[in-house]
C-alpha cells in the first residue's frame, strides 16, 4: 500500500519546491517549446526560487507538495480567491498548478489531489473550482472531465509573452466545477 501525504509548505521549502517544479515540468511539457524556450519558462518566468518564494509568502496562495511513501511527486498551487472572468473573487478557487511526475501517474494521485483541492475549496466557502489546461492535453481533459469538471471557456496564451512556445500549443482551456 502507497501512503500519499500533501504538505503545505512556507518560504524556506522554495528551493526544493523550484527543483521540483522544473524536474516535473521537463518529464511533460519539453515538447512545448522552441530552442531556448524551456530554460526562460523555468529559470526566468515559472520557477525561479525569488518568484517561489514570493508566491508562497502571498497570503492568496497555498503551495503543497505531494509524497509518496516519502518521495516528493507532485505539487499543487491554488489561488484561493480567484474568478473566471466576470466573476466574483470571493466564490472561487483556482487550481493554478497541479503537476505529478511521471514516477507517480497512475497511481491514484490526481484523484487524490483534485479531492484535496475540493476539501479546500470548501473549507473556504467556495462556490465553484477553476483550471486552465492546454486545449492538446487530451489525456488531462479526460481526467478533468471525469473529476466533475465542464469547459466554460477558450483563449490563447498572448505571442509577446510566449513566443518561444510552439504555436500549436498555445491554445488553453478554462475549466470550472460547483463544489
Amino acid at each position: 500500500m502507497e501512503l500519499i501525504e500533501i504538505k503545505k509548505i512556507d518560504s524556506t521549502s522554495a528551493e526544493a519546491l523550484s527543483s521540483l517544479a522544473k524536474t516535473i515540468y521537463v518529464h511533460h511539457y519539453a515538447h512545448l517549446w522552441k530552442a531556448g524556450g524551456m530554460d526562460w519558462y523555468m529559470n526566468e518566468f515559472a520557477y525561479p526560487v525569488s518568484k517561489i518564494r514570493s508566491e508562497i509568502e502571498n497570503t492568496n496562495c497555498l503551495h503543497y507538495i505531494a509524497y509518496i511513501n516519502n518521495e516528493a511527486v507532485g505539487y499543487l498551487k491554488i489561488n484561493i480567491d480567484a474568478a473566471t472572468e466576470g466573476g466574483d473573487k470571493k466564490e472561487g478557487i483556482e487550481l493554478e498548478r497541479i503537476y505529478i511526475d511521471t514516477t507517480a501517474v497512475n497511481k491514484g494521485l490526481g484523484t487524490y489531489l483534485m479531492n484535496f483541492v475540493f476539501d479546500i475549496a470548501k473549507s473556504y466557502q467556495k462556490k465553484y473550482i477553476f483550471l486552465k489546461a492546454m486545449d492538446t492535453a487530451t489525456l488531462a481533459m479526460q481526467f478533468y472531465t471525469k473529476m466533475g469538471y465542464a469547459l466554460v471557456g477558450s483563449f490563447r496564451l498572448s505571442d509577446s509573452t510566449f513566443h518561444l512556445m510552439k504555436e500549436e500549443f498555445r491554445g488553453m482551456y478554462i475549466l470550472k466545477k460547483p463544489v
